[in-house]
């Protein structure tokens, strides 16, 4: 299953490396009771609107592999949080989330990513969260929302949103319950030592 992360200039580096880490170290875990050359069952890459590095609200540089247009079908799109205002006037982006939200198993965000998301038009009519500083800012953005504060992901079916910056590992855990088990998603909170609520 193909995992893709969006990243962008200004991006909130644990809303990316949070989820990154919980798929990669899923697909090692599962990997160890396999048979050798068992394909890996996540391939996570890295998305960008365009083409070259970019830099994390913390200033780490970061090289995408794919484009909007070049990455292969996503099983899974997850749109991280951060500093958001200038994606959000990026109207390829906001096509790339809709077209997302059609095409993939699961569509996924953390933190302000929900922004991103309320912009593309994904989350009308649906339950979200985002971080606990941006409630009343999704609320504005897209009243249509029906906004959730005090819970670390809202899971919707095909819509999944979290709230602020470690709360998308929370969130990465329970996607992986849902595309595989619930063993493999505790197993992996194991193997990072991460003390995983499965409630939201």
């Amino acid at each position: 299953m193909n995992v893709g992360i969006l990243v962008f200039d200004e991006v909130e580096l644990l809303d990316m490396a949070g989820p990154y880490e919980v798929f990669t170290t899923a697909a090692r875990v599962l990997a160890r009771s396999q048979p050798p050359g068992t394909p890996a069952l996540f391939s996570v890459t890295t998305i960008a609107r365009r083409p070259g590095p970019v830099r994390a609200r913390a200033g780490l540089r970061l090289q995408p592999d794919h484009g909007l247009a070049d990455h292969p079908p996503l099983a899974c799109a997850i749109v991280p949080g951060g500093v958001v205002d200038a994606e959000l006037g990026q109207p390829t982006l906001a096509a790339w989330i809709a077209a997302q939200a059609r095409t993939a198993r699961i569509l996924a965000s953390v933190c302000t990513g929900a922004l991103l998301l309320a912009q593309a038009g994904v989350l009308d009519g649906l339950d979200a969260t985002t971080h606990w500083e941006d409630l009343d800012a999704l609320r504005a953005l897209r009243p249509a929302v029906r906004v959730h504060g005090g819970v670390r992901w809202v899971d919707q079916g095909a819509v999944v949103t979290s709230a602020g910056i470690s709360a998308g590992i929370d969130m990465s855990l329970h996607l992986v319950q849902r595309l595989h088990s619930r063993e493999l998603a505790v197993r992996t909170a194991r193997q990072m030592d991460f003390d995983w609520r499965p409630a939201a």
